[in-house]
């Protein structure tokens, strides 16, 4: 074994690594797997398994695994194997937060309503998820309502150390998670590694699978200096991540240090931690520390555990403080926290940072043309709606809604504005989502919530909403104004997502902003505006207010937040989170070890993956006579891939409902409906902002299938090339896949005929999961617009029965003439590369749990 100056000299990471290699000795984890972490930073590409201590679920993510996880136990019971040695190894936790939807706004019965509406849409799911529940074993799901699922994790699931007793003594070791949600990183700000991965994956792990990791590269990023008065958690974290995704982190993990620690609370930490995918990073982490513990204290944990805590993190060397050894890293960044300025991102990515002075200006050069503007009739009266006007100010998101020193900032600037007699236009549409609710108490002890109200931030419900695409519809004068007269309108909101077409269909501009500059915002009314030097509004004797008259100080708020908050809201809140209301414990749940599908339902069937499967493996096909289905440039998304909110009606998803009966008001939208193929491939690619270059100019989801010429949707055209037996690529930018952890993002691309991927670079969730469905990804040298790629070619990749990890493989391009290009296979591991060689990580589970293995 190492000495422990050697030891003291690897990153926090590596040591949680360390640790999880020597105790799963004899369990799939070898010697030199030890030796290969221990000789860190010189190791690289080296492979070694991982075991999570646990797994963490979202409702629009984890339906669809534990559909899959149904469709397991009923193909090993085809095929003679046991159905109930499909049952987690590992605990695993789904917290049903990604369903609420902002139908009611404004008032105080936004909340019930939403609530109900909830219900209506997704009775036939919850039933689902109860009878996973009951059906499998370590599996534990969290009722609507509780709160968001990382922030439920942060405030109470998460225990920093785990501990187990599987021969009546006590075993402590590190918490350690995969979650299928991208900002499972949030976790970091905790001291606690844990990523997001796809559904598929999740579910391998759930198994008991290990996961194929490779040693990995790690940023250490150093922190000096204190945040200045003004700006808070949420413009460090726009800056940082504008820093990083310059540096380029993508697969890499970030751990930060140094004695900027000491002035970050856990929320401040969680917050940069959150946004770990906007980075890049597979994980931004922090150390356990003094502040760790204080966190535990404060939200109500045991006392005990937290003795333990301490005890093991220090024994273990897992624990920072003034006297730690500095660690080594493989690439090492300083800053300065003192640089932060209050900032904004936008308006359709999360490293777009701009300045609070220049939003304005960023506006103004992004809308290209003069603003327009016309009066729309609300509520009796008339009010004047522009290019530039605020229709939706949401506070949202875990990223925020987490951190008490952001959302009391934002009660206290409601507060003053109310005081300066400010209000907010009746074309706002205001909403308040907290990511638990112990931030209602909280709010509600320091008198902040009547203020927050006065202003029409009412409570609309404890969960992922406007940041998903749950915002719900626009007031119908509004919807219609923008529609007519073309109108750029922006939304606001303290989420971490601001991709195109996510927030709201009818809604081009998205900017992302700290719950108070949410609430200036909305006082404003516009982006195009400088909050630096114009005034917010006018007081009742018509004089000017502005923004710094009424922005708390950052000692009022540390005053408030320290008065307000009692451990007893978390211990009385986390107490009951199981139990859910009367609506979930009414739920009709259906019965025995194997789901009985029902072929009417339009939320659930069957996943198709496992249906026609072979038990013995075939060599993989090369892909000859191939067509490109899509070709698109940079930073092209999951949700470009597999948008997660409303359906259109002209869609081939909404026709699809349609003729199945389902009216308009019930089309619910694709993240809830992913439980349903059907559904899911026709909304594949289907993102009403995608911009395919083979579309002719058409924006959406369209192609041209080059069999007849015809521009018609991606779908339509897929179902014309699987007819005529014609294989399928995609043709991609840099940063291909970037955005959430979806895996109908790879499934639907699967569903749809593509055999291959080919891109500039990838996105690590997204590469992974198109290799777990059978997916090839390719790296290509440059873009295919810089290559001379016009998407119309015919496609030829040869010898992928014999391809190994990182190797070099020509592509065939035939037009007019012919053109080889070499290729990079983006299968990094061999457990990789064993999945993609058995069709996907399914069968090769069906196989292995029938003994075929």
């Amino acid at each position: 074994m190492a000495p422990a100056d050697d030891l003291a000299r690897l990153p926090f990471v590596v040591r949680v690594f360390l640790e999880n290699v020597l105790r799963h000795q004899g369990q799939g984890a070898a010697p030199e797997h030890i030796e290969m972490l221990l000789r860190y930073p010189e190791t690289s590409a080296e492979e070694f398994p991982f075991y999570p201590a646990r797994v963490l679920l979202q409702d629009l993510t984890g339906v669809p695994a534990v559909a899959d996880l149904a469709a397991l136990r009923a193909a090993v019971s085809r095929h003679g194997g046991p159905a109930q040695s499909v049952n987690p190894k590992i605990p695993v936790d789904l917290v049903i937060d990604h369903s609420v939807q902002v139908d009611a706004f404004g008032s105080a019965g936004a909340f019930a309503l939403n609530v109900e509406r909830e219900y209506e849409r997704n009775r036939e799911r919850y039933a689902f998820l109860r009878w996973a529940q009951q059906s499998f074993d370590r599996f534990r799901v969290v009722p609507p309502g509780a709160g968001i699922v990382h922030q439920v994790n942060l405030e109470f699931l998460a225990s920093v150390v785990f501990t187990e007793q599987p021969h009546g003594q006590v075993v402590a070791y590190p918490d350690t998670l995969l979650g299928t949600d991208s900002h499972t990183t949030m976790i970091g700000g905790l001291g606690v590694l844990g990523w997001g991965v796809g559904g598929i994956e999740a579910e391998a792990a759930m198994l008991g699978e290990p996961i194929g990791m490779l040693v990995p590269t790690i940023v250490g990023v150093h922190l000096d200096g204190r945040m200045p008065e003004g700006a808070t958690a949420t413009d460090l974290v726009l800056t940082i991540t504008e820093l990083l995704r310059a540096h380029g982190v993508v697969g890499k993990f970030v751990e930060f240090h140094g004695p900027g620690l000491a002035s970050l609370t856990v929320a401040d930490r969680a917050t940069i931690s959150n946004m770990s995918p906007e980075y890049g990073a597979t994980e931004g982490i922090f150390p356990i520390d003094a502040r760790t513990i204080s966190y535990l204290r404060s939200s109500g944990r045991d006392d005990a555990h937290i003795d333990l805590v301490e005890q093991y993190a220090r024994a273990q060397g897992l624990f920072f403080d003034e006297e730690s050894t500095q660690p080594v890293y493989n690439e090492s960044l300083s800053f300065d926290l003192g640089s932060v300025e209050p900032s904004l991102a936008g308006p359709r990515r999360p490293q777009d940072r701009v300045a609070l002075g220049g939003v304005g200006k960023r506006f103004r050069t992004e809308l290209a043309h003069d603003p327009g503007s016309t009066d729309v009739k609300l509520n009796g009266g008339s009010a004047k709606l522009s290019d530039g006007s605020v229709v939706i100010a949401a506070i949202t998101s875990c990223t925020n809604t987490s951190n008490p020193n952001v959302m009391v900032g934002a009660g206290l600037l409601a507060r003053n504005a109310v005081a300066r007699g400010l209000s907010v236009g009746p074309t706002v549409k205001t909403s308040l989502a907290p990511g638990s609710p112990v931030v209602v108490d909280y709010l509600r002890s320091a008198g902040l919530d009547e203020p927050l109200e006065a202003l029409g931030f009412y409570t609309v419900g404890f969960g992922c909403t406007t940041c998903i695409g749950n915002s719900g519809p626009l007031p119908d004068p509004i919807a219609g104004a923008i529609d007519d007269e073309q109108l750029v309108t922006a939304a606001v909101l303290s989420g971490n997502r601001n991709f195109e077409g996510r927030v709201h269909p009818q809604v081009k501009m998205q900017f992302l902003a700290s719950p108070p500059l949410v609430v200036a915002y909305a006082l404003a009314g516009t982006v195009d505006i400088d909050l630096t030097t114009d005034p917010i509004g006018t007081d009742g004797d018509g004089r000017p207010v502005f923004l710094r008259e009424i922005w708390p100080t950052s000692e009022e708020i540390a005053r408030t937040v320290a008065s307000s908050m009692d451990p007893k809201d978390y211990r009385d809140r986390y107490g009951r989170i199981f139990d859910g209301d009367e609506r979930w414990k009414a739920l009709e749940v259906p019965q025995g070890s194997l789901y009985e599908w029902d072929p009417e339902s339009t939320y659930l069937a069957e996943p198709p993956f496992l249906q026609d499967m072979e038990l013995d493996p075939k060599p993989v096909p090369d892909i000859v006579d191939a067509r490109v289905l899509v070709l698109v440039g940079d930073s092209v998304t999951t949700d470009h891939i597999s948008p997660a909110g409303s359906i259109p009606a002209t869609a081939p998803a909404g026709e699809y409902l349609i003729e199945r009966g389902v009216e308009r008001r019930d089309f619910n939208s694709y993240g809830a409906r992913r439980g349903n193929h059907e559904v899911m491939i026709r909304g594949t690619f289907a993102n009403i902002r995608l911009r395919n270059e083979l579309a002719r100019g058409k924006e959406g989801g369209y192609t041209t299938h080059f069999g007849t010429g015809d521009v018609v949707t991606i779908f339509e055209a897929a179902g014309r090339y699987r007819a005529e037996g014609v294989p399928l690529v995609i043709l991609a930018g840099r940063e291909y896949g970037t955005g959430s952890s979806r895996d109908w993002a790879a499934k639907g691309t699967l569903l749809l005929g593509a055999r291959a991927v080919l891109a500039a670079s990838f996105e690590r969730i997204h590469r992974t999961n198109l290799i777990q469905m059978g997916v090839l990804p390719l790296e290509l040298p440059d873009t295919p617009q810089a290559l001379g790629l016009q998407g119309t070619e015919i496609v030829e990749i040869r010898g992928l029965a014999s391809i190994q990890p990182g190797q070099r493989i020509p592509v065939v391009f035939r037009s007019t003439d012919e053109r080889v290009v070499e290729t990079r296979v983006r299968i990094d591991t061999q457990t990789e590369l064993r999945y993609f060689r058995e069709g996907g990580i399914l069968p090769a589970v069906v196989r292995e749990k029938v003994g075929n293995r």
